[in-house]
């Protein structure tokens, strides 16, 4: 006649409980797991986003002897005229509220629809869309490439997300069965 081996009920009792733990902390898990994915996605495209750059080249002779150049020496130099500075675009991408750049994850409001946590990620800007997508050039005879910063980003987050999402399953079911 074959043994069965031991049975304690003690430990199914304890694996009923850790189960019911990870049960109540699921949608916690998921927002995190979210917040995680769009503060990644937010961080790309911000990278990726262009700053403007409105200064300009002018030739310039030297009056007097200086360390890089002799006087009546002509070279060029970037100046900015208008005091314009670029990075509207870039700053203005945001999850919903303004977040800095160490806690993007924190601040991102989650909304729930159905089964799907949706986390929305903006840039007011009036003219992002001509910059992503690409514009007619001002007298409509030419056409400006777009930048694709969201795009690419977007595509790039859907190839990792299974890594990153494995690795925090991991660690999650890790702490709820020691």
């Amino acid at each position: 006649m074959a043994r069965m081996g031991n049975f304690n009920c003690g430990d199914m009792r304890r694996l009923q409980r850790e189960l019911e733990k990870m049960q109540r902390n699921t949608d916690q898990f998921l927002e995190e797991c979210a917040k995680e994915l769009a503060a990644r996605l937010l961080r790309k495209v911000i990278k990726r986003t262009p700053v403007g750059n409105y200064s300009k080249e002018i030739e310039v002779t030297a009056e007097r002897d200086s360390k890089h150049h002799k006087k009546g020496d002509k070279y060029t130099k970037r100046v900015n005229p208008g005091g314009k500075q670029g990075g509207t675009l870039r700053r203005g991408w945001t999850g919903g509220q303004k977040a800095s750049a160490q806690s993007y994850a924190d601040t991102l409001p989650v909304h729930h629809f159905g089964g799907n946590f949706v986390i929305e990620i903006t840039n007011p800007v009036e003219y992002a869309s001509y910059v992503e997508y690409g514009h007619r050039t001002p007298n409509h005879k030419g056409w400006v490439q777009g930048r694709f910063m969201m795009t690419i980003s977007e595509q790039e987050i859907k190839e990792s997300a299974p890594q990153i999402l494995e690795k925090k399953i991991q660690k999650f079911m890790g702490d709820a069965f020691g």
